[in-house]
């Protein structure tokens, strides 16, 4: 029977186990968050991507307050860059490498300056810290296609003159002597008129949802398997005590003290008949003389 689950011993053992699955099950939850969280961002991407690019001031109010839900909206804007307070930032990433990314501020036609990524710079040869060359935008009148991304977060980190930490707008503004929208900016996928030469456009964002949901499978396998182990070893449990009653009974019946797979040990158990110097025991040496008596003709055993 199963009445030893109810000790002090495997009521513990129980709690113990309660206690791991209900941890992998929080585990599982939370890698079902953030699955749920990154298929999220891959619908919203797919969504906004390559949609019907808003125009005028439906554009520019996202500019100055881009709700989560539309990052990644396309937008088309006209108007002028201000080539002459190009900035660009540092440490940025494209296909693994190391490089630098190409802010400019553009002013519309409805007279509003807002910040294009024109896309990306590889390390330069000539210069630490700079890139060989910073590819011009196209002068007068252009219409830029631009998709939105918020503003990044400040770094705790310098830059070099001409040269950002972060895409942070607010500082950037700081360093312009006119007013730019501070809520997001647009990476740059098309220019008209398109330039001689242009930075490389940056890489789309990742549609990869990543391992979550395997993950999260296996913390709630884990829980499982936690209440598995312990059935298991419940079982073999109640098979060893049908054992030890059997062979109690066995013992009562023989007339014994001891139950019989005790006996047997006892039985078994060799005599010592060495020390641990290598030499015969005291009881070793008598059994060999009785022998030695008992097998000589006419001898005796004293």
């Amino acid at each position: 029977m199963y009445r030893f689950l109810a000790s002090s011993r495997w009521v513990g053992w129980l709690i113990l186990v309660a206690i791991f699955a209900s941890a992998c099950i929080a585990l599982g939850n939370w890698q079902n968050d953030r699955r749920d969280a990154v298929l999220e961002g891959i619908e919203r991407v797919n969504r906004n991507y390559f949609a019907e690019p808003a125009t005028g001031k439906q554009a520019l109010e996202n500019f100055h307050n881009l709700d989560e839900d539309k990052t990644w909206m396309t937008a088309e804007l006209t108007g002028e860059y201000v080539a002459e307070d190009t900035m660009i930032v540092r440490n940025r990433i494209k296909a693994g490498r190391p490089g630098y990314e190409v802010l400019v501020p553009f002013k519309t036609s409805e007279d509003e300056t807002v910040i294009v990524d024109r896309g990306y710079l590889p390390i330069g040869n000539e210069e630490s810290g700079h890139p060989d060359s910073v590819p011009a935008p196209p002068k007068g009148k252009v219409t830029v296609d631009v998709r939105l991304k918020p503003s990044e977060i400040r770094l705790d980190r310098g830059a070099p003159d001409g040269q950002l930490a972060s895409i942070q707008l607010e500082d950037y503004a700081k360093q312009l002597d006119y007013e730019i929208a501070q809520g997001a900016y647009g990476l740059m996928y098309g220019e008209d008129p398109a330039p001689a030469e242009a930075p490389q456009q940056l890489d789309p964002p990742d549609m990869d949802e990543g391992p979550h949901l395997s993950y999260e499978i296996q913390w709630y396998i884990f829980g499982v398997l936690a209440f598995v182990g312990f059935w298991y070893a419940a079982r073999q449990q109640k098979k060893l005590n049908a054992e030890e009653a059997a062979e109690r009974a066995e013992a009562e019946a023989l007339g014994l003290e001891e139950p019989m797979h005790k006996v047997r040990k006892i039985r078994a158990k060799p005599e010592k008949k060495f020390r641990r110097d290598g030499t015969l025991t005291d009881e070793a040496i008598e059994d060999a003389m009785l022998d030695e008596a008992e097998n000589t003709p006419g001898g005796t055993a004293k």
